[in-house]
């Protein structure tokens, strides 16, 4: 496996499906980093050691994972499905405006209810406009939503940071939402 394959891997186990590999993650989504070499291994024949983990997890353009400062552990820093991880996030006041790409298929959906997280437990926003085009680019002809996100949090909605820099917010309505 290459390392973009390891690291979809990795988003897989650790963000949606541990049971797969019967990996237990606790509340706040840290995965014992020799458990889930091992049982990746038993389970899943996925060849996995502590350099390669280490090595994706500093290498990764959109640093989509964190291991714990004693070294022993891993987690997805946002993303997640598996209701059994629920992430400690401090509530911070975001910036006037963020943005979140999307493709032009999901457009008329997002005009009827907004932007929902669906299976995922935050819908996800950028300060990066080049990068919500190139994630809504992923699933077709990319659109860039403006998220009135100051608006917003005036109005009551928390607004939480990751780790990796991504705007986290459980729904945004559609009246703070330009089409652009």
């Amino acid at each position: 496996m290459n390392e973009k394959a390891i690291s979809q891997y990795l988003s897989f186990i650790l963000r949606h499906k541990p049971e797969e590999i019967d990996l237990t993650l606790d509340r706040e989504g840290w995965a014992n980093i020799e458990d889930l070499i091992s049982k990746s291994q038993l389970v899943k024949n996925v060849a996995l050691d502590e350099e390669i983990i280490k090595s994706i997890v500093s290498n990764s353009d959109k640093k989509r994972f964190q291991i714990s400062d004693e070294g022993k552990c891993i987690r997805a820093v946002q993303g997640h499905s598996t209701t059994s991880v629920d992430i400690t996030l401090k509530k911070l006041v975001p910036p006037i405006s963020l943005y979140h790409g999307t493709a032009q298929g999901f457009i008329d959906s997002i005009k009827e209810q907004g932007l929902i997280s669906k299976e995922r437990q935050y819908v996800h926003l950028t300060e990066n406009k080049d990068t919500a085009l190139s994630v809504g680019a992923r699933y077709g002809k990319p659109h860039t939503l403006v998220i009135h996100a100051l608006e917003m949090h005036k109005n009551g909605f928390e607004f939480f940071q990751a780790e990796n820099g991504v705007w986290l917010v459980k729904h945004v309505p559609i009246e703070f939402i330009t089409f652009q």
